[in-house]
């Protein structure tokens, strides 16, 4: 039977775990400047999160979790990854409103490379194996058969409302989002959290 209160549970927990800046949603908030394949970008991120959710209530979760090598895997290879989209960031960052103008080239995407991209972001960052199957896999697998569909119908729509707000908001506010000086900022927090996570999940924060 459908619980709305495990429901609510999933909802929530999805919602803080999704909401936080990452390499996912700086991707989106991108897309939503440029006015480029922004409903494509946004039901990728959202098939992507379904797919993990679903993985890891399932019991992949408490799989990747027990193997030390596939952990130890998922936390350098990820680091990597979360330094090299930082420093990628970081140097958009500086370079201030010339980089902007290019990713703001109407021309410079295509379907294929948005999609291509959103992929790469979505299934080489470990934050979002971590957060998806692991954490909500744990919380969810542990519940009973009916509360587990509860749950997870939960953190699926967390994934759902965020990324379509998201990337409707981008949309909606692209001409202050585009501004050399805003897109600056955004770059150089985004940057700065992609190291900052690097470092925490070598440490094995």
């Amino acid at each position: 039977m459908f619980s709305q209160q495990v429901f609510l549970q999933g909802l929530g927990l999805g919602a803080s775990l999704i909401m936080a800046i990452g390499a996912q949603n700086a991707h989106v908030i991108r897309t939503g400047v440029r006015g480029q394949h922004m409903a494509a970008t946004v039901a990728t991120c959202i098939v992507v999160d379904v797919v993990l959710i679903a993985l890891g209530i399932s019991g992949l979760g408490a799989l990747v979790e027990a193997s030390p090598t596939v952990m130890a895997v998922a936390r350098y290879g990820g680091a990597a990854f979360l330094v090299w989209y930082g420093w990628r960031c970081w140097k958009s960052s500086l370079r201030g409103g010339a980089s902007l103008e290019l990713s703001l080239d109407a021309t410079s995407q295509t379907l294929g490379r948005a999609l291509a991209t959103v992929l790469a972001l979505s299934l080489l960052n470990p934050h979002v194996y971590l957060d998806t199957v692991v954490l909500l896999g744990a919380v969810g697998s542990s519940l009973a058969g009916e509360a587990r569909t509860s749950f997870a119908a939960g953190a699926m729509t967390a994934s759902v409302l965020w990324f379509t707000a998201l990337g409707l908001s981008a949309q909606r506010f692209a001409r202050v989002l585009g501004r050399p000086a805003v897109w600056r900022v955004i770059e150089g927090m985004t940057g700065t959290l992609m190291l900052v996570l690097a470092v925490l999940l070598v440490r094995g924060a």
